[in-house]
């Protein structure tokens, strides 16, 4: 058993597939909440449901909780609707608590019914992205056994054929997530009573399994309990947004991935905010929402933020307090060329799937233009070498971390032990730590180049090219190479009007060059249309060093 973890409460699940497919526990890392007193004085019966929306709708019934394309649900308006279909799941589908149940929608208000209502019932959401076709929806279904879906009608074709070829999924019902009808979930909900009694789950009952976005091959199921759901808010939320009742927040990250799931469910409604959702946002209605619903908080990603900068000006973002970017690192060029535009400092965060939210970043005036931050309340950090010691300011190692949240993956032992090892979470990113204790990030570990016998982080050659006024964006890869062993190998994305030719090549080598130490530059550089992300706008850099 790990130190320092003592499971707790008696457990609501009568399905055990999700404690019976967790590593051992003393493969987990350490887990500390005795660090902060939010933390320490949890019970041990817990249901993120309750926590955030039985007593969200006591305290804020009447206030907006979600705006949407010209909708406003209040806080007693969602628990309604997560009420209903709570008895939708148990009534008409036969869903026990510790089933997992297939969420599958953009982000839309029905959507965070259903989460509640999953919650509600004691089950275990299994989210997907609404790009995923139906072998990567097959995947998810027979790793994590799933047997029910609740799926927007707008997405029923990929659904139907995952059904016919899984070998687990049995039946779906759909909604209507863009609110424009009544379809089979809300004609079920119209019989079924608007309250629900939520299961007295335990606090380390496993309530979410989310699927990482595939930069490194297949997704991996990470297993998360509701004591986790709540953790995040009682660190990033409380001590690093520190929301109140008057905000409003949007994003565009899918609320199917832990960073959507907080940034625009869990922080929002632990403060009693307000939330806009769009489905697919674009850099113009990024900016309009901010303009027309008065946002407060901002999450998204990098290469947004770079393509905003240029518009902002056209627009009223008075109201815009804190600006929130992960998924990527954040370059310097963009975080500056931010500040200058708005005079707003872009909170960088660094977070993970695996430990559920960011737990190393910077607000405000604790900001350090491009470092990443510091570890946040509630967790500690280290830059360690290969044999587990510090490594000293300056040097890179390897990122370590421990707090109230860590990696617990669904049955995958091999890579349960290499992110989990000595009490301690690995994220598989290369840090340094600088002179004032801030960390500063190299690559992902996979992603450090190492050239005739120097160590090039990919990042940074990357941040630089991003700085040329021909380069819209880029990825840079270690590619094969006789003489050296690996080079450092640049694909960009030009900004219209460049010529993509052997002297634009040279120019941005020169460049690189002048910038840092020449033998960083990019001895190859290929243009390109497009580069290769996941479905969160994550660069996936091992489908270039494939190609």
């Amino acid at each position: 058993m790990a130190d320092g973890w003592v499971p707790t409460g008696k457990t609501a699940h009568v399905d055990t597939f999700a404690r019976d497919h967790l590593p051992p526990q003393d493969q987990w890392p350490d887990m500390d909440f005795s660090v902060l007193p939010e933390l320490a004085a949890y019970p041990a019966q817990m249901n993120i449901a309750r926590e955030l929306l039985d007593r969200g709708a006591e305290r804020w019934g009447d206030r907006p909780c979600y705006h949407y394309e010209g909708h406003v649900w209040t806080y007693s308006d969602l628990l309604d609707r997560a009420n209903r279909i709570a008895h939708v799941l148990v009534d008409d589908l036969g869903v026990q608590p510790g089933n997992r149940v297939m969420l599958r929608a953009p982000n839309n208000p029905m959507y965070v019914a259903c989460w509640f209502a999953v919650m509600k019932v004691g089950a275990i959401a299994v989210a997907t992205m609404p790009l995923l076709r139906w072998r990567e929806l097959k995947f998810m279904s027979e790793k994590a056994e799933i047997r029910v879906a609740l799926c927007d009608r707008r997405l029923e074709e990929d659904m139907a054929t995952a059904i016919s070829e899984s070998t687990c999924l049995q039946s779906v019902i759909h909604f209507s997530g863009d609110l424009s009808g009544e379809d089979e979930l809300e004609k079920a909900m119209a019989g079924k009573p608007a309250t629900f009694e939520t299961v007295d789950t335990a606090a380390d009952d496993v309530c979410l399994i989310a699927f990482t976005s595939g930069t490194t091959g297949d997704p991996k199921g990470c297993m998360h309990f509701h004591r986790d759901l709540q953790a995040i808010n009682d660190t990033v939320a409380r001590h690093v947004l520190k929301p109140d009742e008057n905000d409003v927040f949007t994003g565009s990250p899918p609320i199917a991935f832990t960073f959507g799931l907080g940034a625009l469910v869990t922080f929002p409604m632990s403060a009693g905010s307000s939330t806009v959702l769009v489905e697919r946002y674009t850099p113009e209605t990024t900016l309009q929402m901010v303009q027309e619903k008065k946002v407060s908080v901002l999450f998204t990603a990098p290469t947004a933020y770079r393509v905003i900068t240029d518009m902002v000006a056209d627009y009223d973002i008075s109201s815009l307090k804190k600006c929130v970017s992960a998924g990527e690192t954040l370059p310097l060029a963009t975080w500056q060329g931010w500040y200058d535009a708005t005079g707003i400092r872009i909170i960088d965060g660094l977070g993970s799937t695996e430990i559920l939210h960011i737990f190393i970043t910077a607000a405000d005036d604790d900001i350090k233009p491009g470092t990443t931050g510091k570890a946040i309340p509630g967790y500690r950090a280290r830059v360690v070498d290969e044999d587990g010691q510090d490594c000293p300011p300056g040097i890179v190692g390897n990122l370590a971390v421990q707090g109230p949240t860590g990696v617990r993956y669904l049955d995958n032992a091999e890579r349960q032990a290499k992110y989990s090892r000595g009490g301690w979470n690995f994220t598989g990113d290369s840090y340094s730590i600088d002179a004032d204790g801030y960390f500063c990030y190299q690559a992902r570990t996979d992603d450090m180049i190492i050239s005739a016998g120097y160590n090039i982080s990919g990042p940074e050659v990357e941040g630089i090219l991003l700085q040329h006024s021909a380069v819209s964006e880029c990825a840079v890869i270690g590619a094969p190479d006789e003489a050296r062993g690996t080079i450092v190998k640049a694909y960009v994305v030009l900004r219209d009007g460049n010529v993509p030719d052997t002297a634009l090549v040279k120019t941005l080598q020169d460049y690189v060059k002048a910038e840092i130490a020449p033998y960083k530059y990019p001895r190859e550089i290929a243009f390109v249309e497009q580069l290769p992300k996941t479905h969160t706008g994550k660069i996936q850099r091992f489908a270039l060093r494939g190609s």
